[in-house]
């Protein structure tokens, strides 16, 4: 199976080695017919700690690195 892999904005850096990205998603309500935007906040590993608040990034899943941290920075900060 596929890792999913997902393109957000890096909201916090305070935790050593982690950093919480938020990705939007942008949906047609079905009743509604509006769109609609909608955001969740993911945990996600930064080995160098390169990612600063405002970042894009994207993060791929993996195995599970402590109790909440199921993500990785694949791109972003650390490509450059």
């Amino acid at each position: 199976m596929p890792k999913r892999v997902l393109q957000g904005t890096v909201v916090s850096d305070k935790n050593d080695k982690t950093v919480v990205v938020r990705v939007e998603r942008r949906f047609t309500h079905p009743m509604m017919k509006k769109v609609v935007r909608m955001s969740k906040k993911y945990k996600a590993h930064d080995e160098a700690n390169a990612c600063k608040v405002g970042d894009v990034v994207t993060i791929e899943e993996t195995r599970p690195i402590s109790k909440d941290k199921n993500w990785v920075v694949v791109t972003g900060a650390q490509a450059e």
